[in-house]
């Protein structure tokens, strides 16, 4: 089992966006000092949900902080940036690493991200499939051109080469940076598997929903060609919420008495690109549905609890929001609680 750190970023009410980044920062640097096996860094434009605008960019920063952990973003969103411009760092990132970046990539949403960058709701209806083949094509051969729909150039080299890497040749970053796809739909999952990329499962979804969005990757990964040992290694990530004290009511409390207050001025953030309506849940209930849904109480429960979504899933791999507390203080024991008192029992 491969436990993580997921980090927003996330600016809670009262804080400014330095303070926000700074936690980030050093929730990664105490994640790798308390054993932990990855951190997953998101992004987002123009809301204080989070404050890093290029996952890409802080992956960067912490694998130049850390030497051990694995950093991968969660997600870079592909329809607002060009696919070998996102290549190109993942490639950087991968060699200069010594393979310790994961490229996670996702769709987004409809909005205005999507006007400021130029790239426009197409990109995000129709587009997400051609700008994952070419970043895919990127990533794995020697020279690449496009006669797409949206992406035409002529063949050129690609450098840095990402399986120049100075690794073993059995090493699995031997042939350049793992790559996951975020799935929130059966298309997406659909598209993930018909390449053989493994998932990104959101901490809004429960271990059966997770379960069935697996089964669906399966079925549509043999469809496409991929043979059973392929279906079977995919290591997909599950993401989730964790916060660690002594008692589960003390560690409900202290989520359900910050996170509703991020949740409303961050989710309540989002701007459409065209203008269409888009319901907000409820913060305060959906904080008390991710304290049901993942681990939150004492360590043995939080072990449990992540025993059981591998067991119900088979996703051995987790992000785990660790900053839900809003403070600095409180995020960095819950990181080393989560590295001391609860990885040992689930490795």
């Amino acid at each position: 089992m491969r436990v993580g750190a997921f980090i927003l970023a996330a600016q809670f009410p009262g804080q400014g966006q330095g303070e926000a980044l700074h936690r980030a920062v050093r929730s990664a640097e105490v994640a790798e000092e308390a054993g932990l096996d990855d951190v997953w860094l998101a992004e987002h434009h123009f809301v204080p949900y989070g404050v890093c605008p290029n996952a890409a960019t802080l992956a960067g920063l912490l694998l130049g902080r850390t030497r051990r952990i694995g950093v991968g973003t969660a997600v870079s969103v592909l329809p607002t940036q060009h696919p070998v411009a996102l290549g190109e760092q993942a490639a950087l990132l991968h060699l200069a690493s010594d393979g310790r970046f994961t490229l996670g990539v996702g769709r987004g949403g409809p909005w205005v991200d999507l006007e400021v960058f130029g790239s426009g709701l197409e990109a995000y209806d129709h587009g997400f499939p051609e700008s994952l083949d070419l970043l895919m094509r990127w990533l794995r051969e020697p020279r690449v051109g496009a006669q797409g729909e949206r992406y035409t150039f002529r063949e050129v080299a690609v450098v840095p080469r990402p399986a120049e890497a100075l690794l073993h040749p059995d090493d699995p970053g031997a042939g350049g940076p793992p790559v996951v796809v975020a799935c929130t739909s059966p298309s997406s999952v659909r598209t993930a598997a018909a390449r053989g990329l493994p998932m990104l499962l959101g901490m809004h979804c429960g271990d059966e929903e997770k379960a069935e969005m697996v089964a669906l990757w399966r079925s549509a990964a043999r469809e496409a060609g991929l043979d059973g040992d392929e279906v079977a290694a995919a290591a997909h990530v599950s993401a989730g919420l964790v916060q660690i004290a002594d008692d589960r009511e003390a560690a409900r409390e202290t989520l359900t008495k910050a996170m509703p207050g991020w949740l409303r001025q961050g989710l309540g953030a989002h701007v459409t690109v065209d203008g269409r309506y888009r319901a907000m849940r409820d913060p305060l209930a959906y904080t008390e549905l991710l304290c049901d849904l993942h681990p939150v109480g004492p360590p043995q429960l939080c072990a449990d609890r992540l025993a059981a979504t591998a067991e119900r899933t088979g996703i051995t791999r987790f992000a785990l929001l660790v900053e839900g507390s809003g403070d600095l203080a409180a995020t960095e024991e819950n990181v080393r609680r989560l590295g001391t008192e609860v990885l040992p029992q689930v490795e």
